[in-house]
């Protein structure tokens, strides 16, 4: 099948950057978007030319290294796929793509569809794991838990934290990806423990970032490859507000009639 790759090239985040065309004669329609990426690099090094810069890693659509836009959508038109897993054959022949990297504030450009996405990775060191030490592994009748808990917990831990859902977002928003990873923690026994210290440290660093405030437009559950349901991020504003009023409450010390008198 014959493709048109229209993609943005970029050499820094300094520079303007603009979007380069490359025609593919010879598409096999069951290889992957990275894998045509890589055709296409061999060839443009052939050629003597610069390759496209792209990020990824495992490749099978679990590591959430991979992403970009294809026709505006991130990781591309199929519904719960990642770019390494959508193949060309549900593209048309002859189509023209536009590829471009995620477009938000907290992802700096590194180059072409490169971005730093490391505010993600600082959202997670601010409280998205159990910190006691658990030794061995327990036996897993220990901690009885209901299967409504567990499938809760494993729906939210199946992010790959890749971005998508800051790029679908119109405000670019990270409250998807902060949910889910307070959600599977804060769901479980084990994770309540610190679910308050959790929710004030990821929100806190998530506003720290330079991502955008969550309207509720549902963008982002749209274009997460895993299908993280929406539902996280109340959870998310729950154990937020809820750990800001005990914080508060805590700060104010009781005043007691013996205070009172020594106030005097």
């Amino acid at each position: 099948m014959k493709l048109r790759l229209k993609i943005w090239r970029q050499k820094n985040r300094n520079d303007k950057g603009s979007f380069v065309s490359y025609s593919m004669d010879d598409v096999n329609p069951e290889m992957s978007m990275l894998e045509c990426l890589d055709v296409l690099n061999e060839t443009l090094i052939e050629r003597g030319e610069e390759p496209v810069t792209f990020e990824h890693d495992c490749r099978e659509g679990i590591c959430g290294s991979c992403g970009f836009m294809i026709n505006g959508i991130p990781h591309g038109p199929q519904r719960a796929t990642t770019v390494c897993q959508l193949t060309m054959r549900h593209f048309k022949d002859g189509e023209e793509l536009v590829i471009e990297p995620w477009r938000a504030g907290a992802f700096p450009m590194i180059k072409d569809l490169m971005v730093d996405r490391r505010a993600l990775d600082r959202i997670i060191e601010s409280g998205g794991y159990i910190s006691v030490s658990t030794g061995n592994a327990p036996d897993g009748n220990d901690i009885l838990i209901g299967k409504d808990t567990s499938d809760r917990a494993m729906d939210a831990a199946a992010c790959i934290g890749c971005g998508a859902c800051v790029a679908a977002c119109p405000n670019a928003s990270a409250a998807l990806f902060t949910g889910a990873k307070i959600t599977h923690l804060g769901v479980l026994p084990q994770g309540k423990i610190e679910a308050e210290r959790r929710a004030l440290g990821m929100v806190g660093q998530m506003n720290t970032e330079d991502f955008g405030s969550c309207t509720n437009i549902g963008e982002c559950t749209a274009a997460c490859p895993k299908e993280i349901p929406l539902e996280v991020i109340a959870r998310m504003n729950q154990d937020y507000w809820r750990a800001s009023a005990k914080r508060r409450d805590d700060s104010v010390k009781p005043v007691t009639p013996v205070t009172r008198w020594n106030a005097k």
